[in-house]
Formats: C-alpha cells, structure tokens, sequence
C-alpha cells in the first residue's frame, strides 16, 4: 500500500536542493517523480518516493541536514485548508487537535499523537512509510516544518523545552542549534516536540475563532469523503501508541470512541486483525529500528512494546527467519531473511 501525500510536501524543494549544488529536476526523475509536483501544492504523490528524494538529495550533495533546511522554510499557508483551521483556533490546544483530525488530508503518512505527563505536552510524529532506507530527512523536515509552524502560532519568542530526533547527532549541529535552540536530543524514542502543559492554552495572536469555524465545516466534509477505513485507522493508532508502552485493543478502541468488540467486528468485515496490524506495524518499526546500530536489541524490543527481550526474538524470527542479531549483520542486504510480501512493500522502486 503507497500512502499519498500533498505535493505542497515537496515545498521549497528546489531552492534548497540548487543552494547545495544539485540539479532538482534530475533527482526527481531519478526517484520517478514528476515536474509538476514543484508546482501544483494539491497533487497527490506517493510518500515512499518522497522519503526517497530526500534521502537521495543529502547524499548526493553531503547535506546532513537537507530536510531540515526545508522544514525550517515552512509556513502554515503550506497546509492549505489545514492551515486556515489551525492558525484561527483559539488556543493552541485546539489547534493541535485540529492538526490530528485533518492531518490525513495533508498526508496519509504522518501520525501525530499528544500526551501530557509531568507539567508537559509530548507531540510524537511518526512516518508510517514503506521505504526500505533511511527516513532520517523526512523526519526531521517533518519536525522542522512542524517547530516553525508552532512558532509562526504563538509567536517567534517562544522556544520548546525538548527537541527529540530518534537518530544518531550529526557532525556539524550548528542549523539544529539555529532552527531549534540548544535543547536538542538526539537518539531518543521518538521524534517529537516537549513543551510545557501551559503553552497548550497559549492564544494564538492572529487567530480568528469565528472564521475556523467555517474552515471546520469544509474539511470535516473532504473527511467523510475520504473516510479511511477501520484497518487504517487502527494502524495509524498502533503506530502512534506502541512506544508508549499502553498499545491494547482496549486503548486503541478507546482513543477511536468505540468499544473493542466494534473493532474487531470491524476489522474482520474488512479481513483485518488487531494482531495482524500489530505484527505489520511491529516488522516496519523493527527493520527501522534495527539499523540504529547503537541501539541495543533489548532496547528495540522495548520501544516495540514487548516485555522481554527473548520474547521479541521468537516474534522476529517467527517473521524474518533469523535472529535480530543476525539480521543486524545483514541489514545492508535483508532479502535472505526479510518475507517476500514485506520486500515488496518496503521497495523504494515498487511501482504505484
């Protein structure tokens, strides 16, 4: 399945890949996207050959920070109808929850979950991408773009108290330290934004609550059209609460407003499973996963919800027919191990 996502996603594309000395055109045609895309912000354009482009473009011109380049470029306008919503919330609380409900509209492949604990707000943004590489610059335009719309919110002042990035630090972090501050941390659980509990009732000073209220109206009607699913639904749920460590039918049910039999009963009319899902979403995270070399194999087991290490080794070679240590040492080439079905689903080349 090839999740889609605006091409407004491509924003600022070809400037920052010219000012590192590459040629825009090529790479996209190297990744089999068209021309247009740098043009039309509505066209739909597969995920998976996005994260490509990006991967491709900071290895190609030696810019570890490529998506955050782009990231830190973005203005709300770029959302669309989104944007409106979101900048006339009046709090930012709202506005968030505005984000979550309408971000499918935008991008089929972002998950944004929130949570409060300890006097501060958790904004977790997780990709739910097919492609086999590294999603490193995706990410960190996704956060980039997301710090720099929060700050276009509530005004330039103010900063977070954490920026999480999941990868490894960088050489240089100089254009981390100027887009974000020096609360940065890297190899963390997640990718994702910490603020204070109190920001969450900031006023947005530009916000114009009556006019949101129209905006409202029309993306819920571009929602029911584009009603997603069940199985969709839960996947996108699973994938946003499994490193949190509570990610139970019962949770998921919980946070669709439906009780768990309406899940299941829902997910078989449509051939699906909890466990079924839970195992995809579990192989994706964990072939990611796995290619952060310093994390260690009962750190991955954690972060994919299970208790004990040994428990999360019967499931990976249950799945991938070798141990996680070993698929480690063959990660550079999985097809040995890694299912049919899974390689052809995490193939950068797949047709869509």
């Amino acid at each position: 399945m090839s999740r889609l996502v605006r091409s407004a996603t491509l924003s600022q594309y070809a400037e920052v890949a010219r000012s590192v000395g590459l040629d825009p055109l090529q790479i996209l045609a190297e990744v089999g996207l068209p021309r247009s895309c740098l043009d039309a912000g509505d066209d739909l354009i597969a995920a998976n050959a996005v994260c490509r482009l990006l991967d491709l473009s900071a290895t190609a011109s030696g810019a570890e920070d490529f998506g955050l380049r782009m990231g830190e470029r973005r203005q709300l306008s770029v959302l669309g109808p989104l944007g409106m919503v979101v900048r006339d919330s009046p709090t930012l609380r709202d506005a968030l929850s505005a984000m979550m409900r309408y971000i499918v509209l935008h991008s089929e492949a972002l998950v944004i979950g929130i949570e409060e604990r300890d006097g501060a707000s958790v904004i977790r943004m997780s990709l739910m991408v097919e492609y086999a590489g590294s999603t490193r610059q995706a990410d960190e335009m996704v956060l980039g773009s997301f710090y720099r719309m929060l700050r276009e919110l509530i005004g330039p002042r103010w900063r977070a108290q954490r920026i999480c990035l999941s990868h490894r630090a960088p050489r240089n972090l100089a254009s981390y330290l100027r887009v974000f501050g020096g609360s940065v941390d890297f190899g963390c659980d997640f990718n994702g934004i910490v603020c204070a509990l109190k920001d969450m009732d900031a006023v947005p000073p530009a916000a114009h609550p009556e006019l949101a209220r129209y905006a409202h109206a029309y993306l819920d009607s571009l929602v029911a059209i584009a009603t997603q699913s069940m199985t969709e639904k839960v996947r996108r749920m699973v994938l946003s609460l499994l490193t949190t460590g509570n990610c139970s039918v019962e949770r998921v049910a919980s946070q669709l407003g439906i009780d768990r039999r309406t899940v299941y009963r829902k997910l078989l009319h449509e051939g699906a499973t909890f466990s079924g899902i839970l195992d995809e979403v579990r192989a994706m995270l964990a072939v990611q996963y796995l290619g952060h070399s310093e994390r260690s194999v009962s750190y991955v087991a954690a972060l994919l919800g299970f208790s004990m290490q040994s428990a999360f080794s019967r499931w990976f070679r249950d799945h991938f027919g070798c141990s996680p240590s070993a698929w480690r040492v063959d990660g550079l080439q999985p097809a040995a191990h890694v299912p049919q079905q899974l390689l052809l689903a995490a193939s950068p080349d797949r047709q869509v």
